[in-house]
């Protein structure tokens, strides 16, 4: 497990990274002011380094916003070609991945050259269990060598600020539960009726890309194809119509809940419940027989 950054949470995520799974055999650690932010011009480079040390047959990055900004860069350093969006790794060099936005599946085998590298849809992957005793097994610790790392290279991108949400609400990627509401809601003052009863049952915020396109909500909201790919065992959807490229972004879900007044909307092709109905009724209603959470 490769980690960078720079100061004392360096460290202690390192720490952490060591005994959270057995199978970790060490953490390498680069500590340097460049890494402190997630641009993809020096953790690339970091990554090009590093490879090129040591030779390592697989490089795997979450497919998320920071995996999908460093890893492809990465990849053209090296002059191999990536694969995205892993659903399944069947062996070694074959894998499945999505296409046609989640409509088929498709088996890839990498029959290029070192090293294959891959972002991985963490949502079709289970979590694994972990051993009481794999503290006592903790990985060793390296520091990554970067006396040839370039620290003055010429960055076409700098760092300017990172923003973030005040929420106590459970983050969209990870959540057992999310809600997410679509254009239909019409304002961001009806987007409100959302987030109430998100907190009020425990779940994540969602958006589709017209309702964050529109204003409603900010864009790290956005669940699907180009936001970001969820799998709770319940997604409840309002005013959603089901655009395919929404609709790519939900199909792990285990339960798929919609409720919108077009009985002819996509979203229902895939619903497990369903329910053809104006949500403005349907959500003050909920508000005020749903349970508050536990």
């Amino acid at each position: 497990m490769l980690l960078a950054g720079a100061g004392p949470s360096l460290q202690e995520a390192a720490s952490h990274a060591a005994s959270v799974h057995p199978l970790i055999s060490q953490v390498l650690v680069a500590d340097n002011d460049k890494l402190r932010h997630p641009l993809a011009e020096p953790w690339a480079e970091l990554v090009h380094l590093v490879q090129q040390k040591d030779g390592y047959s697989h490089i795997i990055a979450a497919s998320s916003s920071f995996g999908k900004n460093i890893l492809p860069r990465a990849a053209a350093l090296l002059d191999v070609s990536p694969i995205t969006d892993v659903t399944e790794i069947s062996g070694p060099q074959l894998f499945v991945r999505p296409i046609y936005a989640g409509n088929a599946l498709c088996t890839v085998r990498y029959t290029g050259g070192g090293p294959c590298m891959l972002t991985i849809r963490s949502t079709s992957f289970p979590v694994p269990s972990i051993s009481a005793d794999s503290k006592s097994n903790a990985a060793t610790i390296s520091q990554v060598d970067l006396s040839t790392f370039s620290e003055d290279a010429d960055r076409k991108s700098r760092y300017v600020k990172h923003t973030t949400q005040d929420t106590e609400r459970p983050d969209l990627g990870s959540a057992r539960i999310v809600v997410t509401g679509g254009r239909g809601l019409k304002s961001a003052e009806n987007f409100k009726l959302i987030e109430k009863l998100a907190e009020k049952i425990g779940a994540a915020v969602g958006a589709t890309r017209a309702a964050v396109d529109s204003g409603y909500v900010p864009n790290e909201l956005q669940v699907g194809q180009t936001g970001k790919i969820v799998a709770p065992d319940l997604y409840m959807a309002f005013g959603v119509s089901g655009a395919i490229q929404h609709l790519a972004g939900i199909r792990d879900s285990k339960v798929i809940v919609a409720v919108n007044r077009d009985a002819d909307a996509p979203i229902f092709q895939v619903a497990d419940y369903g329910l053809v109905a104006d949500l403005f009724e349907v959500l003050p209603e909920l508000l005020e027989k749903l349970p508050e959470k536990k």
